[in-house]
């Protein structure tokens, strides 16, 4: 089984810090990309969370893919470029009002930081009137709002409703993502993008300035 491969179960199947950390150490050793790690990552992440969902894995179990994730963070950064010069943008992210998982939230901060973005990290189980008093009250170029769980959806429409009721809306580009994300749910409601994972999310935050 190929080292991505690998990475990918140790995720999925909530292996452990340790051995997480040796494939991925040689992965990084045999010079592949932090990109395709972050990959493997993603696919073993999104089976933990099904398995969660499905009652077959417990909170402990996604409790420690997220702590195993951080550590990933941690590891991939010496390898993520950097890019100098003036920020792009600043973008607030945080998790939606129902969800106390960062695991997301905190690789897409990594890999929009590394793309040279500037980030201010809300945290999690944000509720949707502080995304909205930071939108206004702060300016961000860009709201980005995370999920893992099913049941926080409903929270990032909460949180667009909540915009327009401000006037607002128009001067703020939304960001969604999250593993139950999909194209038809940001079309529904009114999002100006989404990434299906961290490395989608950096090209659809550059893509949003454009818009």
């Amino acid at each position: 089984m190929s080292l991505l491969k690998e990475i990918e179960r140790t995720f999925a199947e909530v292996s452990g810090l340790d051995q997480m950390k040796s494939y991925v150490e040689a992965a990084l050793a045999q010079g592949l990309s932090p990109l395709q790690v972050v990959g493997s990552m993603r696919q073993g992440l999104s089976t933990a969370g099904r398995k969660y969902e499905t009652g077959e894995y417990f909170l402990s179990e996604l409790v420690m893919s997220g702590i195993m994730a951080q550590e990933l963070s941690v590891m991939l950064k010496p390898h993520l470029r950097r890019d100098e010069g003036q920020s792009l943008a600043r973008i607030a992210i945080g998790t939606v009002r129902g969800d106390l998982h960062d695991i997301g939230k905190n690789l897409v901060s990594t890999m929009l930081s590394s793309a040279g973005f500037e980030i201010q990290d809300l945290g999690v189980d944000v509720p949707p009137e502080k995304f909205v008093d930071v939108a206004v009250k702060e300016k961000p170029s860009i709201l980005a709002m995370s999920c893992l769980l099913t049941v926080a959806m409903d929270a990032m429409k909460d949180v667009m409703d909540r915009l327009a009721k401000s006037g607002f809306r128009s001067r703020v580009k939304v960001l969604v993502g999250g593993r139950p994300i999909t194209s038809d749910f940001v079309a529904q409601i009114g999002a100006d993008g989404y990434g299906a994972d961290a490395i989608e999310a950096v090209s659809a935050a550059k893509s949003a300035l454009t818009k």
